[in-house]
């Protein structure tokens, strides 16, 4: 292939007596690398926030609460930017992407790449929680007393002096038994709010539009601040951990109106696949045709959250040579006081 390239001698280095050896194979294609890494970071956050939602939903309060769903993607999208963030910058997020392109960090022949590996780790991770929760079983009822949480079994028959063994995998049942394999998109039994996003019963589209214009702009806003080096930005190496709470947070106090989507790539992939799996049309249809609003709204409030930080903050700081300046003064005058605090207490 053509982006692999196997080195002919493996470079070895010697740091401390110790030997390094570098990979014998590698991509170097930056375009591919990028392409994996933000599949691949948002896969992991949508793996861990919609099995937080699966969990929630199926255990019907047993297995957590909504607190669970923002803790399982907020840590999520801290995970994420673990896998990613030195890669792709682990956006995860179209409306991150496209507010980037907008201010010029992200070049905008990325974008397609950046929409499409996103999509891509979302509509996967739907399949994998489907998998994980749903697959129906074949097994009689004779053996549904042998399924147990958490665990893989065997047990081996003897029918006619031959062993067959017949393997369970519990937990693939949860959403199968909840709604009794009626896959719903509204009602008490509703399973496709573990995929996809759907407005509360008393929002209108012209309000969740604003919800989710809101929840995004003030995503981006925060964003932009954390990463803002003439600012006060997230300390090095603890970036993952400040986006992961900002989310958090975002869940905790804007969550509740419609889920808090406030990225495009989120919930349009798992959508699509609810679609396929059996939910139907219905999941374009319900909350008055609700799909298209967390798939338009997102961007326009990623890109004023973080034209407001910008035009209000940003924009201000003063050049680097007088931030340095005024930084200098700042410590010659505590150096002073220290010193005259010292003369003080020898005399």
């Amino acid at each position: 292939m053509k982006d692999l390239v196997q080195s002919v001698e493996v470079g070895v280095s010697q740091r401390k007596g110790v030997k390094v050896s570098r990979s014998k194979v590698w991509l170097q294609n930056e375009v591919v690398r990028v392409g994996l890494a933000e599949s691949l970071c948002t896969y992991v956050m949508m793996v861990f926030g919609l099995g937080s939602v699966a969990q929630v939903v199926t255990g019907q309060g047993a297995f957590g609460q909504y607190i669970s769903i923002n803790l399982g993607f907020g840590l999520g999208v801290a995970l994420g930017v673990h896998v990613g963030g030195k890669v792709s910058g682990a956006h995860m997020n179209a409306a991150v992407s496209i507010t980037m392109c907008a201010f010029g960090r992200l070049a905008w022949k990325m974008l397609p790449l950046y929409v499409f590996a996103q999509l891509l780790g979302s509509f996967l991770a739907a399949g994998t929680i489907y998998a994980v929760y749903y697959g129906e079983s074949t097994l009689g009822s004779e053996h549904q007393h042998e399924l147990l949480l958490s665990c893989v079994f065997i047990v081996i028959h003897k029918t006619n002096g031959f062993c067959i063994c017949n393997v369970f995998f519990p937990h693939t049942e949860a959403i199968f038994d909840y709604c009794g394999g009626n896959l719903t998109v509204t009602g008490a039994r509703a399973t496709a709010g573990i995929f996809a996003t759907y407005p509360a019963p008393y929002l209108s589209l012209l309000a969740g539009f604003i919800d989710q214009v809101f929840g995004t702009a003030m995503l981006l806003l925060c964003l932009m601040a954390l990463s803002d080096q003439k600012n006060k930005p997230a300390a090095a190496g603890n970036e993952p951990v400040a986006v992961g709470l900002l989310v958090l947070l975002i869940g905790i106090s804007l969550g509740s109106n419609s889920g808090y989507a406030i990225n495009p790539t989120r919930d349009i992939a798992p959508r699509v696949f609810t679609a396929i799996a059996g939910w139907g049309a219905e999941v374009f249809r319900s909350g008055n045709g609700w799909w298209w609003v967390p798939l338009v709204a997102p961007p326009i409030g990623g890109i004023l959250g973080a034209g407001l930080y910008k035009a209000l903050v940003e924009m201000h700081h003063p050049p680097l040579s007088e931030q340095s300046e005024g930084l200098l003064e700042e410590e010659t005058v505590a150096l002073e006081k220290q010193e005259n605090n010292c003369a003080n207490v020898c005399v």
